[in-house]
């Protein structure tokens, strides 16, 4: 990364200004849905009702400029990967939204930072709430390995362009661009690594506590990824959707158990 961000881009004849703009507005989306990731008990910068909806566009957003980026070059290669990203980022999508939108069913909460107040508060049992965050921890896991491009879905270290999903997709790019493009990657699953993060621990943990915790989770989770991807070969492409899919409906058991819960309090 740091080699790349001390070159210049080339860009090539047949590109336009969208690839040009791409990876500068891919990385300043990272930056701005990071910033929506509250720490603790202080709530993200940008911190508003329903933000993580805003969250989830704003990803998706940069994705989409450096999905039309990739059909700019005029490479077939590139397009098919621009159409794999676009069709696995579609499945993914509602795992998401059906984790955050359990959690603000039961916590009464639409934003990030309530969401994570409420779900260790006192009005929850803690054995719901470990429960829950821990089943919602691990397809957060799997989701984050999906739309960061990791086996078993993809290989970024290989060398043949027709497996590629990411990686074709920036073939073209280089010199600062592919820099940031290669760090916005990082940045976009450390992102993933704060949200498990927030489920698991509680917000009022002291600071030195909790910034210890949270680095230890988010070296779980690089952990993770990498036993994952040392024992498993990459899925073969039409594979790929029912590994998803699998994953997406996984997140309906955070929505029952989020339903067992809710009534549960109800009798009481």
């Amino acid at each position: 990364i740091a080699r790349n961000l001390k070159k210049a881009p080339v860009y090539g004849d047949t590109t336009g200004i969208i690839f040009r703009i791409a990876p500068s507005i891919y990385m300043a989306s990272l930056i701005t849905a990071a910033l929506c990731i509250p720490l603790g008990s202080r709530p993200g910068i940008i911190s508003f009702q329903w933000d993580f909806v805003f969250f989830v566009y704003t990803l998706a957003l940069g994705k989409f400029f450096m999905i039309i980026a990739a059909l700019d070059t005029g490479s077939p290669f590139e397009g098919m990967g621009a159409s794999r990203e676009a069709l696995f980022s579609l499945f993914m999508e509602p795992a998401l939204f059906m984790i955050m939108g359990s959690f603000a069913l039961l916590t009464g909460n639409s934003s990030f930072a309530g969401i994570f107040a409420s779900l260790h508060g006192s009005a929850i049992p803690a054995s719901a709430a470990y429960t829950i965050s821990g089943i919602a921890a691990a397809i957060l896991m799997l989701t984050g390995m999906v739309e960061n491009s990791r086996m078993p879905v993809d290989d970024p270290r290989t060398h043949l362009e027709l497996t590629m999903i990411h990686e074709v997709m920036i073939l073209d790019n280089s010199g600062f661009d592919l820099g940031m493009i290669m760090y916005g990657v990082c940045i976009k699953f450390s992102i993933y690594g704060a949200i498990i993060a927030n489920l698991i621990i509680r917000p009022g943990t002291g600071l030195v506590l909790y910034a210890l915790l949270f680095l230890a989770v988010q070296a779980g989770f690089a952990v993770f990824t990498g036993i994952v991807e040392s024992f498993m070969s990459r899925f073969r492409m039409k594979n790929n959707p029912q590994f998803i899919y699998t994953i997406t409906a996984a997140t309906l058991l955070v929505f029952l158990a989020v339903m067992h819960v809710a009534g549960i309090r109800g009798k009481m």
